[in-house]
């Protein structure tokens, strides 16, 4: 039966400032606002294990907290202006889906050719270059998805601030994008069984992982952040103990007679030089590192589903931060100093094999860690099939949601999870099949290639959205002050992160027409490379020109945006600034703490 919240349930601090709206309207005739509580339902029914959890939701739940209530004359419409995916998501899951989520075979195993097509100084450049775009992307999302935690996160706000048939080619294409991958990891992840001698054929693995993402989908929005918190832990415990390993072996602190029991210093950076493969190799590596990057997005997809992203997003922001210093730039210079970028070994067509954690550990001559690296590129590659199964269930719902998907993909069920969205991403699992054959591999890069520039459009699209963001806010007589997070680059950081994100634009068409410097001599093969990088770009304006035609929509004056719908935080500047000095008097090691990793 559907329930309704009746009374005000114990605990649960976050949602203190929800609990406080409902308040409001009590004595109203004593009756329900009309929002689902489903802490009335039975503990199975929440986790998703009950016939009962998959029946629609009858309400939103209102559990996004509110900041300047007294500022409201109509709170009753501001609560049921709510996604109707429960808050599930806590702040750890957050933080570690910020600083570690979506780390890959990008890299654990992409870094090792491009190393060797840039070199040391060229694989830095790139991994830096690409981090400060991430930085700012993620500044952006910060600012608009604390203020606006819609469902469909920079979708919808795409569709808002920029234009309604760009945002439905940019979700379509998103929602493709993670569509596609699901059975691509499933693959990988079965064929990198391989590493330890079995009988077991790869068909089996690839059954067997695809079953447990299944499984861990069944349990919701916990069950994929739960096996995001433990599977990031896992990856920074890793690369944790790479970097330790990898200071020890550049000190020259290895066994002695091994390769690294003498320091080695910045030889193999003096030996490569700038750029050894020219200005194509650059490039390759640019590609490479956007890929390595790919998924950090998708916080702005989970700040629907926290409680509270005005508590939680700043920090999790700020852990990308980290996660650009600590996880690739300080990986990435231990393996240009230990590795030469002319070492076969990077060549290899084995994941496992070309991986440079790998073949690091593997030169140190340390028993057992090997088996762990193996382990955890795997553990990983299973974690961006779940996550490519959130985040694409999730654009799809919001598609539903505003008219360009089938309505019956906007159902959300009693336990959070947006089922029929769920059930057509994974639907595309069973493709994983598909590198079984002979051309394999070859059908999942055309497959791939319909989608390639994906990422690199939604990361341009946030930017202007954020550009657009803060001229609507502006030109409707609005302060920066009011904003509960503010950009750390404002609209400057954005048009850095769109300047790179032409860079990387160029790059790739670079590299694609000149992947040795030269054209190549089979003009098919020139062809082929060049469609394979680019064929999502005709992809994407067909769609643009489909939105268009069906919904006749144009992009709005920056004064007829809409600034109030899904807004939860409407505190004035002077609130804001009393909330700031307050702050202020902190002693010095909580502001700094606040600074680096917290709100």
């Amino acid at each position: 039966m559907s329930v309704f919240l009746q009374e005000k349930p114990k605990g649960n601090s976050d949602k203190a400032s929800y609990y406080s709206l409902r308040s409001e309207f009590s004595g109203h005739g004593g009756n329900s606002i009309g929002l689902y509580d489903p802490s009335q339902e039975s503990k199975w029914t929440r986790l998703g294990l009950s016939w009962e959890s998959f029946k629609r939701a009858p309400g939103t739940t209102g559990g996004l907290a509110v900041s300047g209530q007294d500022n409201l004359d109509d709170l009753e419409k501001l609560m049921m202006d709510a996604p109707m995916l429960q808050q599930k998501i806590k702040p750890r899951h957050l933080t570690m889906i910020a600083v570690a989520g979506s780390v890959g075979t990008g890299l654990f195993v992409g870094t090792g050719s491009a190393l060797a097509a840039g070199g040391p100084i060229g694989l830095l450049i790139a991994y830096l270059l690409v981090g400060v775009l991430l930085i700012n992307v993620t500044q952006a999302i910060g600012e608009m998805s604390i203020m606006y935690p819609v469902s469909g996160g920079f979708y919808t706000l795409a569709g808002r601030f920029l234009d309604q048939s760009g945002a439905f080619a940019m979700g379509w294409n998103y929602a493709w994008a993670w569509a596609i991958t699901l059975p691509l990891e499933i693959y990988v992840a079965g064929s990198l069984m391989s590493y330890w001698p079995t009988a077991i054929p790869t068909g089996v693995w690839i059954t067997l992982f695809w079953l447990v993402i299944v499984i861990i989908t069944v349990f919701g929005t916990l069950g994929f952040a739960e096996e995001e918190f433990w599977s990031s832990c896992l990856k920074l415990l890793v690369i944790t103990i790479f970097i330790v390993v990898g200071i020890v072996c550049i000190a020259g602190a290895g066994p002695p007679q091994d390769v690294f029991s003498t320091p080695i210093g910045n030889q193999n950076w003096q030996k490569a030089g700038f750029l050894p493969n020219g200005f194509s190799g650059f490039c390759a590596v640019f590609v490479t590192a956007a890929f390595s990057f790919g998924g950090t997005e998708l916080i702005g997809l989970a700040a629907a589903e926290t409680p509270n992203p005005r508590q939680t997003m700043p920090g999790a922001v700020k852990g990308t931060f980290w996660r650009v210093i600590l996880v690739y730039v300080a990986t990435v210079v231990i393996i240009g100093t230990l590795l030469p970028y002319n070492d076969p070994r990077l060549r290899l067509s084995d994941p496992t094999a070309a991986s440079p954690f790998i073949l690091i550990l593997e030169d140190a001559k340390i028993p057992g860690l090997t088996d762990l690296v193996v382990v955890t590129i795997i553990v990983s590659v299973v974690s961006i099939g779940v996550s490519s199964v959130y985040a694409g269930s999730r654009t799809i719902t919001a598609l539903a949601e505003q008219g360009y998907a089938p309505k019956f993909f906007a159902y959300v069920d009693k336990s959070s999870r947006p089922l029929f969205s769920v059930l057509l991403i994974l639907g595309f699992a069973p493709l994983a099949y598909i590198g079984l054959a002979a051309a394999g591999e070859q059908i999942f890069q055309w497959m791939l290639a319909l989608s390639g520039l994906g990422t690199l459009a939604t990361w341009l699209s946030i930017c202007f959205c954020h550009i657009r963001f803060r001229q609507a806010w502006r030109a409707q007589g609005h302060s920066v002050e009011e904003l509960p997070f503010r950009a750390l680059g404002g609209t400057i950081g954005s048009w850095i992160g769109v300047v790179i994100i032409i860079l990387v634009f160029i790059g790739q068409f670079y590299f694609a027409l000149f992947p040795r410097g030269t054209l190549l001599a089979d003009p098919l093969k020139a062809v082929e490379n060049f469609f394979s990088a680019f064929l999502a770009i005709p992809i994407m304006i067909i769609f643009a020109v489909v939105g268009y035609l069906w919904k006749r929509t144009v992009p709005k004056k920056v004064h007829e945006i809409d600034l109030d719908g899904g807004r939860k935080c409407w505190l004035t500047a002077e609130q804001m600034r009393e909330y700031r000095a307050e702050r202020r008097r902190a002693p010095i090691h909580i502001r700094a703490y606040r600074l680096l990793f917290s709100n």
